[in-house]
């Protein structure tokens, strides 16, 4: 059986080709920023923030159903693999508002909106970090909360009210390109929801019929 070249970290070719992929994502939504923007560094900053912080957090989601796999790539748990993307995702995601509070003076950029319902998904951003943050509970407190993972997995929501808050609210996304790559970051993720229901039922099924 042929086995993957290591490098000394023990990430195979695999692993990085998914680093390299990644890091072309980031690059691209930054040159793309760069290109197309007009305000000041702290807009820019409040950007930038969102728009990489929903990939970290989108990367994360995406490798979920992808256990093993992850984990021969990366030569690592990969809890610690996911862990990297989701809590980087997390900090990037936070200082989203934060800095727009400070740009804007006002806290109540961290208060969901119920004016309307387009309000609401105007908005959705900010019902979205707060359930971004219970799921952050829930993988905290694993050991002690049983329904952890019901929890834990609102973290695809979180995704769906940030693509929506984006589309409908977020300049960048005016930008084709931009739109075209987050876009293809949402259907991914809701498609690694889905093989993560499927793996998960024919797992359940196994069990119960062995």
């Amino acid at each position: 059986m042929k086995v993957m070249q290591k490098n000394k970290s023990g990430i195979t070719k695999k692993g990085l080709l998914i680093l390299v992929l990644i890091g072309i994502i980031y690059i691209a939504v930054l040159l793309l920023l760069i290109f197309s923007f007009t305000y000041d560094a702290l807009i820019f900053l409040i950007r930038l923030f969102g728009l990489w912080g929903y990939v970290s957090l989108a990367a994360a989601a995406i490798m979920t159903p992808f256990l093993k796999e992850i984990a021969s790539s990366f030569g690592k748990p990969f809890i610690k693999i996911h862990h990297i993307f989701a809590f980087s995702g997390l900090a990037l995601i936070t200082l989203h508002p934060v800095f727009y509070a400070i740009y804007s003076r006002t806290a109540s950029v961290f208060i969901p909106s119920l004016a309307s319902w387009y309000d609401f998904w105007l908005f959705a951003g900010r019902p979205a970090l707060i359930i971004l943050y219970l799921a952050l509970v829930a993988i905290l407190l694993r050991k002690k909360f049983k329904p952890w993972r019901i929890i834990h997995a609102l973290m695809y929501l979180t995704l769906v009210f940030g693509f929506v808050h984006a589309v409908l609210l977020g300049t960048d996304f005016a930008n084709a390109a931009i739109l075209a790559i987050y876009s293809i970051l949402f259907v991914a993720t809701a498609a690694a929801f889905i093989v993560k229901r499927i793996r998960l039922y024919k797992s359940s099924w196994k069990k119960k019929s062995g």
